[in-house]
């Protein structure tokens, strides 16, 4: 079997090879987390619906801004935000999933370059907090990603028509351990279940193979991603091997991640920059006067928006135009740029964009020849210029753009998301190995700890398989500290300053070796850690204990057999065991112990030995639970548990007023749509006249155009409690109205109805009395009387209908007469269905024996025998005319009734 067997496959379905449980709806997803923008993947197990799919948005897009925004005491998430992102950028947070983890300094730098004013505070971990308004609650980056999160959920919901709980989420391969971790305690806040993070480039790899056949030929293939933010490339190398399944041999397609490499500085937004300061200086000479319009952040908002449409024309065209209306000053700035100065103000990024390819290639040794292909994902990769850089440096006329640029990521997660979730069966398989993208390193420190002990140790080298288990063990009696840090001080995650990024106190060692330091010691006391490196690439510290071991001499029964001196001098020489020879099994005990043991059971079977005792050497190891504590500080420390607490509670608070927002909306739209679809209704319909007064028309038409007013006033800002009542107030009015017109119309079709099926009832009947005469009389009597009871109901009911006027509510309704004529049905029905009896055939019976037994005597007379002859002659005859009346007469009439019966 290759690699990926022995290292453990994760099998993955093909979006068209679901088996579908015949069990409780269920959904899972995936959510494709970008800087500036999310796609939400969809692996629904409802009949009728396509098993993967892309979810849409309220705006029917693919997909949508990863933005939240806080405006007029309302939050706004997603294309809601995006809306009045030009007009409030103090007020639109974006970017929130690049806050993750990072210190103050760095945001705030970082934020700056990107023109967003948003108002920032230190928190009491050294991370941003963001205030919403003036003096206004901070939020963590945690929060806000939380927002967003569960935006992508409601998206998932909306078009699974399930609740969604599980789901895998993408995150960029630099992202180090406080991003990730930050990822999870956000989506924990949001109140979502992640079965896993996934590297982007371990998605685009799924979905690059799992439709593919690599039984033939293994290849490698760099996926070359250049989304909004950063770049990357990854080298994944595809392959298969053989299994038995139901005692055949198939092939297994599976893929191994060998490396990657990233920029994660460099993307479209790079180049996007590039264009923004260029048309801000020549706006700025435009306007004169030494304005700089780089200092109002609106102004920087609309352009920015523009400059993103411009370099998307680019890609398509030789030259683009921009237009900004109002952009300064109610300045408007129009100008083009063509294809070649655009390319020339990004002239150094071209080179930096063939890093990663040049790096993943010179570690991995591979000649370019070897590469099978480079598939191109991230919407930046739609640059004519960066194509054709890497055509140029690959050698290569064409590019492999087999994947979906936007979708290949969430598309393949939620492939892992369905792997990883329960009831969903598979039928397509994929292997995956994918690896940790940095390496780890572990630090002991403490007062007892000599320097050459202080040398840190590997604990993870880099593109260690996910997900893994590893131990470490150190020679130590005193409490110690423990710390975690990257392998490589120059590739450090983006805005982290230190190696470290965990720090534990391990304590209970101390009391633990004093516990033990009156026994015989046999070893040195070990402090041994146990770490995983989970799924999500995050590494833990999951427990540590002392191990002690210790080694004592003890007494144990010895087999002495006294019947044969001989005898029993060989058995002594045999099953003693001196100190120095004992030797000791897998759990610590001696094999001397053991030949005690049997000897003591010997002992007991023979009444002929006597037990005496004998020293032998014991030892035990004992594992000690210690206690650790996590004393890391700094901006990459996830939220308290207190902290937690209380951001949870926020964002209830937030859901719960969203929600009722949501609800005042619906009902104010639903008030607004009754108000005016009536009051046309009122004004094309000449038939509401012949159910309604004119007092009664006119006064509905006012409290109409109360609502109206209402409605645009002293509504713009009522409680949805408040549209309700109006809405209510105004249908306890139209709604009787409308009914009576729809009566006037469906009341005579369902009395005709009536009337027909009644007539048919009796051609039913005599049907029945004709064809089917088993059917019992009272239970045809029956239906005859209630179909007489329907006809007088419906004679009188019409009766008093020509009585009242139409103006006033209908004596009956039409959904009376369909119920009446429905129960008339059903007892039709079920007399129908009386089955025909069967005939009765009577059985013949039982023929005598013909031959029946002679009980005579062999002392009796001639004349006996031959009376009992006649006898047995007489009751033949008899038997024979018995069985000629019993036997039917085979006529037609009767053999036809047989095969009616049949």
């Amino acid at each position: 079997m290759g690699f990926g067997a022995k290292l453990g496959l994760l099998f993955i379905a093909v979006a068209v090879g679901f088996f579908f449980a015949p069990i409780a709806e269920s959904a899972v997803a995936s959510i494709d987390l970008g800087s500036e923008s999310l796609k939400v993947a969809v692996v629904n197990l409802k009949p009728g619906q396509s098993p993967i799919s892309i979810a849409i948005n309220e705006m029917s897009k693919r997909k949508s801004p990863s933005i939240v925004a806080f405006h007029s005491g309302n939050r706004l998430l997603g294309e809601e935000a995006a809306g009045i992102a030009a007009r409030y950028p103090d007020k639109v947070f974006s970017q929130v999933r690049d806050m993750i983890g990072k210190p103050y300094g760095h945001v705030k730098s970082f934020l700056d370059s990107q023109y967003l004013p948003f108002d920032l505070v230190e928190d009491a971990r050294g991370s941003v907090g963001i205030r919403v308004d003036s003096g206004g609650p901070v939020y963590s980056p945690e929060e806000l990603l939380a927002m967003v999160l569960s935006y992508a959920m409601g998206l998932a919901e909306s078009h699974a028509k399930v609740p969604v709980k599980d789901v895998v989420i993408s995150v960029p391969p630099y992202f180090g351990q406080a991003e990730r971790k930050g990822v999870v305690q956000a989506a924990q806040l949001a109140g979502i279940n992640v079965l896993a993070l996934i590297n982007e480039h371990a998605g685009a790899a799924l979905q690059y193979g799992i439709d593919k056949d690599f039984s033939n030929e293994s290849r490698h293939v760099i996926i070359y991603d250049m989304g909004a933010s950063s770049t990357y490339a990854a080298l994944v190398y595809f392959s298969a091997y053989n299994t038995k399944e139901f005692g055949k041999t198939v092939s297994v397609n599976q893929f191994q991640v060998k490396d990657v490499r990233w920029s994660p500085e460099l993307g479209g937004q790079t180049m996007e920059f590039r264009l923004v300061e260029y048309f801000a200086d020549e706006f700025n000479k435009q306007l004169g006067n030494g304005v700089d319009v780089r200092k109002s952040p609106k102004a920087m908002a609309k352009l920015k928006k523009q400059v993103k449409r411009t370099k998307e024309i680019l890609s398509a065209n030789t030259v683009a135009p921009i237009s900004v209306e109002s952009l300064y000053d109610d300045v408007d700035f129009r100008s083009t740029i063509s294809r070649e100065k655009f390319e020339e103000l990004c002239a150094d990024l071209w080179e930096q964009s063939l890093v990663p390819v040049k790096e993943v290639l010179k570690h991995s040794g591979l000649k370019m020849d070897e590469i099978y292909a480079v598939e191109l994902i991230g919407g930046a990769t739609r640059v004519p210029k960066l194509q054709a850089m890497l055509q140029e440096f690959l050698g290569r006329k064409d590019l492999d753009k087999h994947l979906d640029a936007d979708e290949a990521i969430a598309l393949g997660a939620s492939l892992h998301a369905a792997n990883l979730s329960d009831g969903i069966k598979l039928n397509r398989k994929l292997g995956m190995v994918d690896g940790s993208s940095y390496g780890f390193l572990l630090e002991f420190d403490g007062p007892e700890f000599s320097n050459d002990e202080k040398i840190d140790l590997q604990l993870v080298p880099r593109m260690k398989k996910l997900p893994s288990k590893m131990f470490r063990s150190i020679k130590h009696s005193k409490d110690f500290e423990v710390s975690l840090s990257y392998e490589n001080a120059n590739d450090l995650p983006l805005g982290t300053s230190s190696t470290k990024f965990a720090q534990f106190f391990i304590s209970g060692l101390t009391e633990a070796s004093e516990k033990y330091s009156t026994r015989n010691i046999s070893a040195p006391i070990k402090a041994s850690l146990h770490f995983s490196l989970s799924r999500s690439a995050i590494i833990s510290l999951d427990r540590a204990e002392a191990v002690i071991e210790i080694t004592e001499w003890v007494e144990v029964p010895k087999k002495n057999v006294t019947v044969d001196t001989n005898s029993t001098n060989t058995l002594n020489s045999s099953s003693e065991a001196s100190p120095e020879s004992s030797s000791f099994d897998s759990n610590g005990n001696s094999s001397a112990e053991g030949d005690a043991k049997n000897s003591k059971s010997a002992a007991e079977e023979q009444p002929n030995t006597e037990v005496t005792t004998e020293k032998v050497l014991k030892k035990k190891t004992f594992r000690v639970p210690l206690k650790v504590v996590d004393k890391f500080t700094g901006s990459g420390k996830v939220l308290s548990k207190d902290s937690f607490s209380e951001a949870k509670l926020r964002l209830e608070v937030l859901d719960k007023k969203d929600a009722e927002r949501r609800r005042t909306a619906e009902l104010k739209n639903n008030l607004e749509e009754y108000i005016y679809s009536t009051r046309e209704k009122l004004e094309d319909s000449s038939e509401l006249a012949t159910v309604s007064t004119e007092q009664e028309m006119q006064s509905f038409g006012e409290k109409l155009s109360e609502a109206q007013d209402w409605l645009y006033t002293d509504g713009e800002d009522a409680s949805a409690s408040e549209f309700k009542e109006r809405l209510d107030s105004l249908k306890a009015i139209g709604d009787p109205i409308f009914f009576r017109l729809s009566e006037l119309k469906e009341r005579p079709v369902a009395c005709e109805y009536a009337r027909i099926y009644l007539d048919e009832l009796q051609k039913i009947v005599s049907n029945w009395e004709k064809n089917k005469s088993w059917l019992p009389k009272d239970r045809i009597d029956e239906v005859l009387m209630e179909a007489e009871k329907v006809k007088t109901w419906l004679d009188e009911k019409e009766t008093l209908q020509k009585g009242t006027p139409s103006t006033d509510a209908p004596a009956f309704t039409s959904s009376e007469v369909y119920v009446k004529v429905s129960k008339l049905q059903d007892k039709v029905a079920s007399v129908n269905r009386i089955p025909k009896p069967k005939p009765k055939i009577e059985k013949p019976p039982k023929e005598e024996s013909q031959n029946k037994e002679n009980t005579t005597d062999s002392s009796n007379s001639t004349s006996e025998k031959e009376s009992a002859s006649e006898e047995q002659s007489t009751s033949q005859s008899d038997q024979s005319t018995k069985e000629a009346e019993a036997k039917p007469n085979n006529t037609g009439d009767e053999i036809a009734d047989s095969h009616d019966e049949l």
